[in-house]
């Protein structure tokens, strides 16, 4: 298991930055359980009663990852954050599909704290991840596809050592090859914001993640750390 940080001119365009990271071993990732599914459930239901008729562009997480987003040179109404996403198909919709156990547990988490979760797949990871600048060389796969594309230069990425992106525009979209299936036995979550409160919300998320973690894949080992401008990045023990 490689590390995780942010570059230093990420840090110094949003400095709002914080992310939590937790690096996940020993994962047996099927079908969610049906306790797991009937938690989902409820999970979502709160989440609609929670947001009423408020316009997602007014939950302040969901408006900072905009500003973010317009930061960097995208339309956050083109192109939405992972979060917004998910709310704005669960307030259409009425509901978000299962997909297995740890995208479900992740998607349970975003939706109620309101930020983006995401769950890596680290089996063709290069070294360490860094959230940086693409210069537009790396390479992206999207989900579904099997061709590969550039990102465009100057859209925040992440990406390994040898320039496989595994996810554009921040926390926009992940890629094919690190989209967590049922092969996957090690793992990679992040959660970040950047509204007032994201220091402490971030971090109340990732307990939450861990918690329910604890509860659905007992037998995982996990390592936590918490990034911002006043630690960058972070480098996990080997297990």
């Amino acid at each position: 298991m490689g590390g995780f940080g942010y570059a230093e001119e990420i840090l110094e365009r949003f400095p709002t930055t914080r992310g939590a990271v937790m690096t996940v071993d020993g994962t047996v990732n099927g079908e969610s359980s049906p306790t797991l599914l009937d938690r989902y459930l409820e999970g979502q239901r709160e989440a609609i009663d929670n947001i009423g008729d408020a316009p997602l562009s007014e939950i302040e997480s969901l408006a900072a990852w905009r500003r973010t987003f317009t930061g960097f040179g995208v339309k956050p109404t083109q192109y939405r954050s992972a979060v917004e996403a998910l709310l704005r198909r669960l307030t259409k919709v009425g509901d978000i599909p299962s997909i297995n156990s740890m995208v479900d547990i992740a998607n349970l988490v975003s939706i109620r704290h309101r930020l983006p979760v995401a769950v890596f797949d680290q089996a063709r990871v290069t070294g360490d991840t860094v959230v940086r600048f693409a210069d537009g060389t790396e390479s992206f796969t999207d989900l579904g596809s099997d061709v590969a594309t550039h990102p465009e230069p100057g859209e925040v990425v992440f990406v390994d050592e040898a320039g496989l992106v595994s996810a554009r525009r921040w926390c926009w979209r992940q890629s094919g090859q690190s989209a967590a299936g049922p092969a996957t036995t090690s793992a990679l979550i992040t959660i970040e914001g950047h509204h007032s409160s994201a220091d402490s919300d971030v971090q109340r998320a990732m307990d939450d993640f861990a918690s329910l973690l604890g509860e659905f894949q007992p037998q995982a080992s996990t390592q936590i750390a918490l990034l911002g401008p006043n630690q960058a990045s972070t480098h996990f023990d080997e297990s």
